[in-house]
């Protein structure tokens, strides 16, 4: 069976767009990523964007999304990211709660660190899933 994750936050501009193509990066076709927000953004946040490409992954085509009951359903794994109670929370469903500082705002410097924290929080997601990383 191949395993689906759920990455949210609130704006779905930021953290959850870097863990999505961190995931879609080292998992390839082995499992499946989604990603959304309780209130979406117009846009991604742009050093968000310029960091991921410093490491080869382009994320500026993705679009934040608002979360879907559908998508929570769906997933095997719900990983939120600083959006409190109002990300969903469904009976049944394994959630991680991933306390990681919001990239909005924030200089190249910091952002580099959190992308760095996401991508080893994946490579360890994907572990526990026995999803060999690319």
């Amino acid at each position: 069976m191949t395993p689906t994750v759920l990455f949210l936050c609130v704006h779905n501009a930021g953290r959850s767009q870097m863990a999505l193509g961190w995931f879609k990066r080292l998992a390839g076709d082995r499992a499946v990523a989604l990603s959304g927000g309780s209130e979406p953004a117009e846009s991604l946040n742009p050093v968000a964007v310029a960091a991921m490409r410093e490491v080869g992954i382009d994320i500026a085509a993705e679009v934040p999304t608002r979360w879907t009951d559908d998508a929570v359903h769906a997933a095997d794994v719900v990983v939120t990211m600083g959006c409190g109670d109002t990300c969903p929370v469904f009976a049944g469903k394994r959630y991680l709660d991933w306390q990681l500082d919001d990239p909005a705002g924030q200089p190249i410097e910091t952002v580099r660190a959190i992308r760095d924290e996401i991508e080893g929080r994946v490579r360890a997601l994907l572990a526990e899933l026995h999803v060999p990383a690319a």
